[in-house]
């Protein structure tokens, strides 16, 4: 590394002063996985680089995916071999190299339902699954009887299935991953800020030359000087085409995704499922103490920064998913829902399941390169290949990508600090378990982490209202993380917000009490961001008990936007 990965208050205001008096090679807008990923494989070539995100990292799409990263099985049955081949490469790199610590292994059963033709047609298709693998770190598939694959999964009804097949991918905290990769890019010298939203474009005759940046937090603004602007706005291309002045060479269909979180104990199985449905799949993915089942795949036309899910996306999921269980899940059951969209390009159909996952890089115009599309898992190859795009505006031509090759920060030395967990909690007086999660979290950033604990012992207690998170971890966000909000804190840098009936509303008080210090908060601002937090969840509550998009969406604007609240009061 050879800059600081921190971004904390500090950081901050130095990013500032950056971006206001340098020139940058590429202006990446956009903070989520594809944004983050063209900043690292941009400074990891030797590119001067700044990555501005109007609300936080992973704040849309980066936050609220399937958290799989898999090469798609159903993208077989579209015989879209390719982007299966790319993204199960993807999968090994980052289980095996890039970020053992964040991506892991996780199996899933797929029920036969059907004794003639479905186990040779499915065996066939993970088959032709693992043989594109490859050299892979994950089991290939196993044939299961019925009792078989009920003891694997005693929540199915034995009337749900007549065998069943047992296979492997791999699953993220995507919110997490998306700001590892943030940091990282920063650790290779980019300037990365979110709360940074781009009004204004800035150009020479017809070549797009910067941008105006406001600061979403005090409303200033910065005018930023950079050679080439890469567009990785996601569901807001065509948003950020138009403030351009510009229509791009395709269209952004967003489609909406809803899961739903439940208690580990509602579903008695030690591997996830995945279901058949008549518009695409449902999968039901352990995740910690929880369950999360998902998802819909349907098209969005509305305000994009708040996507919510109906009663009817919600009874759907649950419809699908109690045809195969024993005992039904019930709305009782839910602890979390949260709805995200996918920027697909648009083709000739109004079904979303059948639009385009692959992505497309193009120059809009002179000085401007988007990419757009594409799947999560994918994210390394679309960066490399926007900046790849960006050379002929540079004017030079450009080392190859190396982020194949470039570990996110955590993931050097972790193997041999899994082997030290029992070592780590006697030296912090820990349960080793806890060393264990924040080990899948931090990696080798976990001394980090705990070391402020040396001078405040209290920080190694849990938070009340989100018992599996310690106060360090909540003031680790905040000083080395980029959160700015309890929302940022309570539902992307942990998972409270999903993971809890409450939704983090009985948290938040005592994680503004951790981060009120290092984020100069007083007693005002914390009363402001609690009432803004917990009427965010409000909103959304309401939300899922509407019956379409429309009347959901307007409830859910009902909640102030914490970024806005706080940029107009202070």
């Amino acid at each position: 590394m050879i800059e600081t990965t921190r971004l904390g208050p500090r950081e901050r205001a130095e990013n500032w002063r950056r971006l206001a008096s340098e020139h940058f090679d590429i202006l990446v807008v956009g903070g989520g996985i594809t944004g983050t990923g063209v900043a690292l494989d941009a400074a990891t070539r030797g590119l001067r680089v700044a990555l501005v995100e109007a609300r936080d990292f992973a704040a849309g799409t980066s936050s609220r995916s399937s958290k799989l990263f898999h090469g798609g099985l159903r993208y077989l049955e579209q015989l879209n071999f390719g982007l299966v081949k790319e993204a199960l490469r993807e999968r090994e790199l980052m289980l095996t190299r890039i970020a053992p610590h964040l991506v892991k292994p996780v199996s899933f059963l797929y029920p036969l339902r059907h004794r003639l033709w479905e186990r040779p047609y499915v065996t066939a298709g993970l088959t032709l699954y693992d043989t594109i693998a490859g050299q892979r770190s994950v089991p290939r598939h196993r044939q299961l009887s019925r009792n078989a694959a009920r003891r694997l999964c005693p929540s199915l009804r034995p009337d749900a299935l007549v065998g069943a097949i047992r296979y492997y991918d791999a699953q993220v905290d995507d919110a997490r991953h998306t700001m590892t990769v943030a940091r990282t890019a920063a650790g290779y010298g980019a300037t990365v800020l979110n709360s940074a939203e781009v009004v204004e474009f800035r150009r020479a005759g017809d070549r797009i030359v910067g941008a105006r940046v406001r600061d979403v937090e005090t409303g200033r603004h910065a005018d930023v000087a950079a050679t080439v602007v890469v567009n990785c706005a996601g569901v807001w291309t065509d948003d950020l085409h138009r403030l351009a002045g510009r229509r791009g060479q395709y269209n952004i269909q967003a489609s909406k995704g809803v899961h739903l979180v439940v208690p580990g104990d509602r579903i008695h199985s030690t591997t996830g499922l995945i279901l058949r449905t008549e518009r695409s799949v449902l999968f039901v993915i352990p995740w910690g103490a929880h369950w999360i089942v998902g998802t819909t795949d349907t098209s969005w036309s509305l305000g994009k920064a708040h996507p919510a899910a109906t009663e009817a996306d919600i009874s759907y999921i649950l419809d699908h998913v109690n045809e195969v269980l024993a005992t039904p899940l019930t709305r009782d059951d839910i602890e979390g829902v949260y709805a995200g969209l996918r920027p697909l390009l648009a083709g000739g159909t109004d079904q979303t399941a059948r639009l385009s996952r692959e992505h497309a890089v193009t120059r809009t115009q002179p000085g401007m390169i988007s990419v757009a599309g594409g799947k999560y898992t994918t994210y390394r190859v679309m960066a490399a290949d926007a900046v790849d795009a960006a050379a002929t505006d540079l004017g030079r031509p450009l080392p190859a990508s190396v982020t194949d090759r470039v570990p996110l920060l955590g993931a050097e030395g972790y193997p041999a600090l899994k082997n030290q967990a029992g070592l780590l909690a006697g030296r912090y007086g820990v349960p080793v378990w806890t060393i264990h999660r924040l080990l899948g979290r931090y990696g080798s950033l976990i001394g980090e982490v705990l070391a402020p604990s040396g001078e405040d012992p209290s920080l190694l207690e849990p938070v009340t209202g989100a018992e599996g998170h310690l106060k360090a971890e909540f003031r680790y966000a905040a000083t080395h993380e980029g959160a700015l909000h309890l929302d940022d804190l309570l539902t992307r840098r942990s998972r409270v917000s999903i993971e809890s009936t409450h939704r983090g509303t009985e948290a938040a008080a005592e994680v503004s009490a951790i981060v009120a210090d290092p984020l100069s908060w007083d007693d005002a601002r914390r009363t402001r961001e609690i009432d803004a937090y917990r009427a965010r969840v409000e909103a959304e509550r309401r939300a899922h008990a509407e019956a379409d998009d429309s009347a959901a969406e307007a409830v859910r604007l009902g909640a102030p936007d914490s970024r806005a609240v706080f940029t107009n009061s202070e």
